[in-house]
Parts: C-alpha cells; structure tokens; sequence
C-alpha cells in the first residue's frame, strides 16, 4: 500500500507543536501522515530522509520565531528537499510584516495568524485549498527503487536493464526532477553517479550488480557445497534443464551472470513459441519459466559469473569469480551468446550511450517522437522494429543484404512492410557513429556503389549476430572455429573415434562436450537451431542425458 503523504510542522514550543499536530491529525489523518518537529534543524534532517526514501511531502507548516533558525529560514532550504510542497507560516500579529516578506523570498503560499482557533474557521479551508491545488499536480508516491543517473552514461544503462531485466520495480530520475532526492541523499557529486536510493533509506554509490542483486534480496551464493547438476546460464535452455532436473528430484543449482531469461528475455515479442498464439513478450515467458523452477525447488544464483569448470574426483567443480566454488555430479552449460559488436568507427566509446545492443525494452519509452535506427535482419532486428514502432516517431531498419527475406521470418516481414513508421534501408552498412557525449550522426554506407551519407541519429540498436561466451573454458573444451561448443556426434572424426584424451569406454552422448559429465544446451552449443523452442527442448534433453551419465557412474 503507497505511504500516505506527509504534512510537516515545526514549532520550537513543545505545547504548540502538540497542539498543530494534533488539530492536523485530526482532520487530514485519514489521508495524509502528520510528522512533527520541533526546530528548523531537526525538521530538515526529517524532511532530508522522507525525500531519500521516497516519500511525497504535500505541507510544510512552520512556526516563525524559531531559536537557531527562523521559520522562513526553514523553508527557504526545505524548498530544495520539497520543491513541489506547499508552504505555510504560522506568526504572531507582530511577525505579519516578515511573513510578507516572507511570500516573494521563499514563495510562500500562505501565512496563518495564532492563535488559529477554532481550527474549522481559522485553519482548515486554507488547508483544504492549499491541499486541493497540491493534489491536482501532486505525483503518486513510488514505492520503489530510484535510480539516479545521467541518460546518457554506460553505468547508468547497465544498471536500468540489471533491474529491469530481474523485474525489480524502479523510477530512473535525473536534472531537476532529481534535484530535492540527489540533495536528501547526499549524492550531489556527479562523481558518486549513478545511484540508487531504496525504500529503507539505504544509498548504493556506483554499485556493482551484485551488489544491487544483495540489496534487492536475490541471492548470489550458493547455499550448499554440492549439487545433483549445476546449470551454468539463465536463458531458455538453462531455465528449460533447471525446470526438468528439479521436477525429477535433481537438486538444482541455476547461475545466471545477469538475468534469467537471456537475449530471448530481451525481446519485445514471441509470436511463433507454441502455446501462445497471441505471442509472449521475453521477459514475462522469462519470468514464468523462472517461477516454475522456484515452484520445483531449484536454486537461483544472480549476478555469479562461473570463470571455471573442473574436474573434482567423480564429479565436477563449478568455481566463480568471487573465489567461492560448488561441486556437482554434472554441469549443464547453457550459456548461450553475446551480441557481436557494431564494427563502426565509435561505435565502442558512444556503447550505452546511445549506441545498444539488443532490444532494451526499458528503453522504448524514452524513445517517444524521435527517429530510431535498428541494424540487423534476422527476426530479433524485426522483433525490435516493431516494437520501437510502437513508440518511435520512425524506424529506420539498417539491413545489409538486399531482401529482409533472405534472413527473417515471413510474418515479421509483412508486417513490417505494412507499418508506416517503419523504413527499410537495404544495401546499407554502418561506417562509423559520431557524437560528443551520445549519439548524434551515423555515417552510412551504400553497399552497392559505396556512396557515403551522413543522419542525424539518437538511438542505434544492433542485431548483427552473435558469439559465443565460451573464451573461460578451458582447452579440454573442444569448439569450433568460431568458439561454439562440440557436442556428441561433432566430436568424433571421420572414423567415428572421439577426441584422443576423451577418459571413456564409451562415446559422448549427443549433447555431452568433450569433458566428460558436462552437457551443453541452447545457443551456444554447435551446429544448435537458434530458436526459443529448440533451446528449451535442449536443456530437456541434457537432463535426460544427465540421467543416463549418473546411472553409468
């Protein structure tokens, strides 16, 4: 339930300061939550800790003679935490010339003369107007967590898709919407950005993910020394194996660097995932995947990078980047893969600012009236056009070939033909990107006649392919030439013998790598269909598999 807002008073006698709260409680306490202080220092140290946690304050009732500081001083420095408050002077006949005054240097909205009895005549109707006209513009209070950070800063971005990607409620505020809570929290060194602020009150500097990930209550280590299987990657394959070891009495150890879900989780839509005729977005499918398998007991780590996978005795050691290690009787890697980067001059110093990989939802709404760019053909370039059509004032598809059929789906080309903020720009690289601190131009290239144009641009999402994360394993990890896992029937040579320093009698089973006990699923793994359905089919299989692996040993 939303806190309720806060009207503050401050009055240096203690009797006075009873009596204005009690009269305010009386008649607004069904609606507003009455804080009291009293003196100018105290008030401000309260008002500075309801603004960092994110409470919405809608009156500032403050006494004028005040010790140490004076009434109009209070509100002229509360102005700061509160701009959006209304502010009253309560004075004595003697002090109306200040409260004047008082009207043009702090903007005062009213001030009452004491005594204020009978409250129903004297002090009510102000407030009840003053409460009125706060409420039309008032904004509804966020439970929430606040990020604070320049638009366009890296760190900032990192963290808004952290938290969007792990469905954690959040406001992303910044210039003079950020000015009062930056104040409150004591954040006002651009050095300490980007921030985040959390109901409790609790302040992150910089933090890093997993430091989020602890603060949010995910968990990033793991709570037992061996598992039955550790499954290494939160995508569709991952969550698939996850889902079916632990439905089959498995006890389950999911790791995830990031986020469940992997780039599948970044899509704006599914439309050809069975079981969903009117499409799922990635995130929610993500979401209700990560459901099941806490349903079944399988345990989630956020935010832990696995760096090695060794041998331990009859099983498997899984280590992390944090010293820490697990053991298993078996791994199932499932990694999937990474966005290739844009080989544009610039394209590396403008990342997170303006330049993105993958379709950050996130970012869609921030993207209203202006001109978007999307680079890619394969159905996730598509996905994303679509989608940023929705918001964008126009879409510019930058596609390389020369027929988006040659590489996406029929259904999402049709509809983009018919999507009039959508253009298709074909024969088309991007050379280099340019910019002072974002995004400003990209330089385009004709692919046929080598002609070079120069538009103004903003946002540039790219969807060039993708490689495999697999650089961390070892070389007793057979890949092929371009660092997608070997598997199975793609380990044996020609002859159908398997690698020279494979330990066992027998050959690897389809989905087993070249060390034994460790299965791969999904995208990362060679020859794989990159598609959602095929990648959880695959995380189901490596369980089975998995099975037959512990039966033998």
């Amino acid at each position: 339930m939303p806190a309720r807002p806060v009207l503050l008073t401050v009055d240096d006698d203690r009797a006075v300061s009873r009596a204005v709260a009690r009269d305010l409680r009386r008649h607004y306490g069904d609606h507003y939550r009455i804080v009291r202080a009293e003196s100018g220092r105290d008030a401000l140290a309260v008002l500075r800790e309801l603004t960092a946690r994110g409470e919405v304050t809608a009156l500032l009732l403050a006494d004028h003679r005040m010790p140490g500081m004076t009434g109009v001083e209070f509100l002229e420095q509360a102005m700061d935490l509160a701009p959006t408050a209304k502010r009253v002077l309560l004075t004595a006949y003697a002090d109306t010339d200040a409260a004047i005054r008082a009207i043009n240097d702090v903007d005062l909205d009213h001030y009452l003369l004491k005594p204020w009895d009978p409250p129903e005549e004297l002090l009510y109707p102000v407030l009840d107007e003053l409460l009125a006209a706060w409420s039309r513009t008032a904004r509804a209070p966020f439970e929430g967590i606040t990020l604070l950070g320049h638009q366009w800063s890296a760190e900032t971005q990192q963290l808004k898709e952290f938290l969007a990607r792990n469905q954690v409620p959040y406001r992303h505020l910044q210039g003079e919407d950020a000015a009062g809570i930056r104040t409150a929290a004591d954040v006002t060194d651009d050095a300490t950005l980007p921030a985040l602020l959390f109901p409790d009150g609790a302040v992150l500097r910089r933090p890093t993910p997993a430091q989020v990930a602890q603060q949010v209550g995910l968990a990033t280590t793991a709570g037992s020394p061996f598992y039955d299987v550790v499954v290494v990657g939160g995508g569709p394959a991952g969550l698939g194996a996850a889902v079916y070891a632990a439905s089959e009495g498995l006890r389950t150890l999911l790791v995830e660097r990031t986020a469940t879900g992997g780039q599948a989780g970044q899509s704006s839509r599914i439309e050809n995932y069975l079981g969903f005729p009117l499409g799922v977005s990635g995130s929610e499918l993500a979401q209700r995947a990560r459901d099941q398998a806490v349903r079944f007991g399988v345990e989630l780590l956020t935010a832990a990078e696995v760096v090695q996978v060794a041998p331990n005795g009859d099983g498997r050691a899984v280590l992390f980047a944090d010293g820490s290690q697990v053991a298993a009787h078996a791994v199932v890697l499932a990694t999937g893969v990474s966005w290739r980067l844009l080989p544009a001059e610039g394209a590396a110093d403008l990342t997170g600012r303006g330049v993105y990989y993958g379709a950050a939802a996130h970012e869609a709404a921030d993207c209203a009236g202006q001109e978007v760019h999307v680079v890619g053909a394969a159905n996730s370039a598509g996905q994303a056009a679509l989608h940023f059509a929705r918001f964008a004032a126009k879409v510019v598809v930058l596609c390389r070939g020369t027929d988006l059929r040659h590489s996406m789906s029929e259904y999402l080309v049709a509809r983009i033909e018919a999507d009039p903020a959508i253009e298709v720009r074909t024969c088309t690289q991007v050379r280099a990107v340019e910019g002072a601190d974002h995004l400003e131009r990209l330089v385009l290239t004709d692919t046929r006649t080598g002609a070079e144009e120069t538009v103004p641009a903003s946002r540039l999402f790219v969807f060039i392919g993708a490689s495999p994360p697999t650089e961390w394993l070892g070389e007793a990890f057979v890949r092929d030439e371009h660092g997608f896992l070997r598997t199975g029937p793609a380990l044996l040579d020609t002859e159908g013998r398997p690698p020279a320093d494979w330990p066992l009698s027998r050959v690897p089973y389809h989905l087993e790598c070249s060390v034994p006990g460790v299965f791969v699923a999904g995208d990362v793994r060679a020859e794989s269909v990159k598609r959602v359905a095929s990648a959880v089919g695959e995380g189901a299989m490596a369980v089975t598999l998995v099975h037959r692996y512990l039966e033998a040993n």
